[in-house]
């Protein structure tokens, strides 16, 4: 039995330390922000390597409070790219603008950077890449074109906390970055919680009033806002698993090589990081043709496999409006019917990831 991502076995690890963390939120009764959240920010902001975070709800509610920090709204558009999960648009619609969809490059997954310009418009105010997996986008290329043309950058790096391109961290080349710390990523908390980062302390105090209804003092609101906060349980979760995320990132990229030396030099296609990116590989995809009999045959055998995701952007059903059509964007179109989620988390072993290609291998068709 491997299973797809084992959650317990990393909450056994840290148990103890959870427990403790927990009790003090509960005897301190900070529940909401406080010092718990910026205490964690801080951590976060350290170990991802960037200047400023601060803690909010979701990973959705992130890009929704980048967005609006920058002055997104109605009459605008975002450009981004066609595969990635519905909150990246989401919460481009929830601000009133219009999401503008590029395709993925064939080996990276990531935005198709030339493009994306061809895409730039009078109306365009920002771009929303997204490190697709926990491999980074071509954020040098994308930061010359928002240059170029004045736009705004806002990192979707729900998937790739501690990523990296030449050393510099995934969200760091904007003026946001995004992270989602749903309880399945790689840091994770244990409910939902999120975090926006930035370089300027400008833009962090506006995003704090954005996640905190448009205020700096308790009951002085300088803007109409939202309610986008952290909890404190969460925060001081987080600050707890917050000091392995190096080491389990370590895990990840073991696993995902291990993965590479058999399933990659089989023939099948898988990611291919760019020179000089570092990957973090939240998930491990597989392109493969005969998807339905290799996750019926892996399920049979107890082996935990997943999609990811199976309707690119422009073909979902609440975005119809937009005008898009089946044939926009093949490269989205085609990883979406034929890729499979292998089994990966930092615990894995090298017998289950054995066991995971022997049986893989029996079935797949590239």
């Amino acid at each position: 039995m491997v299973p797809f991502v084992d959650l317990k076995a990393q909450y056994k690890s840290i148990e103890g330390e959870v427990k403790e963390a927990i009790n003090e939120v509960l005897e301190t009764m900070k529940f909401v922000q406080g010092d718990y959240e910026k205490k964690f920010s801080q951590e976060f902001s350290e170990v991802h390597g960037s200047k400023f975070a601060v803690g909010c709800s979701n990973g959705t509610s992130a890009i929704t409070v980048a967005l609006r920090s920058l002055g997104v709204g109605p009459g605008y558009e975002v450009i981004t790219v066609a595969n990635s999960f519905f909150a990246t648009a989401e919460a481009i619609v929830e601000v009133g603008a219009t999401p503008v969809f590029v395709d993925c490059v064939d080996e990276t997954y990531s935005i198709d950077v030339e493009q994306l310009e061809s895409k730039v418009g009078d109306k365009t105010k920002a771009i929303i890449p997204v490190h697709l997996y926990g491999n980074p986008s071509d954020m040098i290329l994308i930061k010359k074109i928002a240059d170029k043309y004045d736009l705004k950058i806002i990192e979707d790096c729900a998937q790739a906390h501690l990523a990296s391109i030449d050393g510099k961290a995934v969200g760091t080349f904007g003026e946001f970055g995004t992270f989602s710390f749903y309880p399945g990523k790689n840091l994770g908390a244990y409910g939902d919680a999120g975090s926006v980062i930035t370089q300027d302390a400008e833009l962090l105090k506006i995003a704090t009033m954005h996640i905190n209804h448009g205020r700096t003092k308790k009951y002085e609101h300088d803007f109409c806002a939202g309610n986008f906060r952290m909890d404190g349980i969460q925060a001081a979760i987080l600050s707890v698993k917050a000091k392995y995320i190096s080491k389990w990132t370590d895990g990840r990229r073991a696993a995902a090589a291990k993965y590479d030396k058999v399933i990659g030099e089989a023939g099948f296609k898988v990611i291919k990081p760019r020179e000089g990116s570092k990957c973090v590989y939240h998930l491990y995809p597989v392109e493969v043709e005969n998807r339905d009999e290799v996750m019926e045959h892996l399920k049979s055998v107890q082996i935990g496999c997943g999609i990811h995701y199976p309707i690119p952007l422009h073909m979902q059903p609440a975005l119809k409006y937009l005008g898009y059509k089946a044939g926009d964007f093949p490269i989205s179109e085609r990883s979406a019917s034929k890729m499979v989620s292998l089994p990966i988390f930092p615990e894995i072993t090298d017998e289950q990831i054995d066991e995971v290609c022997r049986e893989f291998l029996k079935v797949a068709r590239a």
